[in-house]
């Protein structure tokens, strides 16, 4: 067991402490928010906020531009979710959860080409081509942009989206050293999975708390 554990944190050897302490926080925040999120939780957001703050100074260091660039978009994201979330669509209840609309899929399409087509050029223009997890960055990207617009918009969809990119973004951040990442998003993938299946019993019935 030890050297099991001594060679997953090997990856750790000559990274900055303070890199290292402030990726457990923000990935223990980034749980956090996951776990308020399958509550349908309004928590969500602030600690989210929090997490996505640390990664955006964790990521910029490791030159994953695209991962960076999520980070900073949920952070606006999570902020326009925080008044979408307590919007009371009657006077009384709160936005529910429901299924993405055939123009809400278009939508998503649309954020999806968007954003695969941006991180393409800020990878041309910073240089930042590096090897196979490049293209596999951009992919995510995309993906988590799309998920994090739906999960704004209280969409049951968005988990699946979590779903496919965090289990894309285990061995990516396991190859790149950042092992608290890659237990994070392992853990995540579980908690989507958990997170689908609440939101959806909670489909189309009116809320009337989230705190």
């Amino acid at each position: 067991m030890n050297e099991i554990i001594d060679w997953l944190f090997a990856q750790y050897e000559g990274t900055p402490t303070h890199l290292i302490v402030l990726e457990f926080i923000g990935v223990i925040f980034g749980v956090l928010s996951v776990v308020f999120s399958k509550m349908n939780k309004i928590w969500v957001y602030p600690t989210g906020m929090i997490s996505t703050l640390l990664f955006v100074y964790i990521l910029t260091h490791y030159g994953l531009l695209g991962d960076m660039l999520i980070n900073v978009y949920y952070f606006s994201m999570s902020i326009y979710g925080w008044y979408v979330w307590t919007l009371k669509t009657d006077g009384e209840h709160l936005t529910p959860i429901t299924k993405t609309t055939i123009s809400e899929k278009k939508t998503c399409v649309i954020i999806f080409i968007a954003t695969l087509v941006s991180i393409i050029l800020v990878y041309e223009l910073f240089n930042k081509w590096q090897a196979w997890y490049s293209y596999t960055d951009i992919l995510t990207t995309a993906i988590f942009f799309v998920g994090m617009w739906l999960m704004a918009k209280k969409k049951i969809e968005n988990w699946l989206l979590w779903i496919v990119g965090d289990i894309i973004s285990v061995p990516l951040y396991f190859y790149k050293g950042l092992m608290f990442s890659a237990i994070l998003y392992l853990v995540m993938t579980i908690l989507a999975i958990y997170g689908y299946l609440a939101w959806k019993k909670l489909l189309n019935q009116p809320i009337e708390d989230i705190t």
